[in-house]
């Protein structure tokens, strides 16, 4: 089975730990950056841009909530013929389906942190659980924002092929790393 790598980064500006806010992700610090096979003989690299989401966060009750978007029409590679190529039906299907939304269905928490997040993932109009697991989780009080400020890493494994590969699934990069960053505050 072809598998995928999916690499998120979470920055999220928490004003309050008391109770659950809303914190509306900051699209000037947030994208979803991915390598791709090409055919087996090097790596392709890239990103979505502009990606929007919010999270509610209850750190003392152990629950949040996260919904990311991302549109296809911000993906960027550096160089417009491939962008145009992921975009179409070969790959992606941007026309068709103009955007990926992850949503988290439940957060696992141990010491006060969360550990994992289970959720699911809809690309090109298929909806499949993924969960992310957390490598790196922290908060600290901002200087610039003077609020607190969380931010994590969370890695998963998926199977691209799963969401439908596109005509050159099996023959062109099924596998892909991808890394995942938002930021964002409450407000």
């Amino acid at each position: 089975m072809k598998k995928s790598f999916l690499g998120v980064v979470l920055s999220l500006g928490l004003l309050s730990a008391a109770h659950a806010d809303v914190y509306k992700f900051d699209n000037t610090h947030t994208n979803a950056v991915f390598n791709i096979d090409h055919f087996q003989t090097s790596t392709n690299h890239g990103g979505f841009y502009a990606i929007s989401g919010e999270l509610k966060y209850q750190p003392e009750k152990q629950d949040a909530e996260m919904r990311v978007t991302i549109p296809v029409s911000a993906l960027n590679t550096g160089v417009d013929a491939f962008d145009n190529h992921i975009r179409s039906s070969d790959i992606l299907d941007a026309e068709k389906y103009p955007e990926m939304v992850f949503k988290s269905t439940k957060w696992h928490f141990e010491d006060n942190k969360p550990v994992s997040i289970d959720g699911l993932l809809t690309m090109k109009g298929v909806t499949k659980p993924v969960t992310l697991t957390t490598t790196k989780f922290g908060c600290y009080m901002s200087p610039i924002f003077k609020a607190q400020v969380c931010g994590g890493d969370f890695v998963t494994q998926i199977d691209r092929t799963q969401w439908g590969g596109g005509r050159l699934s099996g023959r062109y990069g099924d596998d892909e790393s991808c890394r995942y960053k938002n930021s964002g505050r409450s407000g």
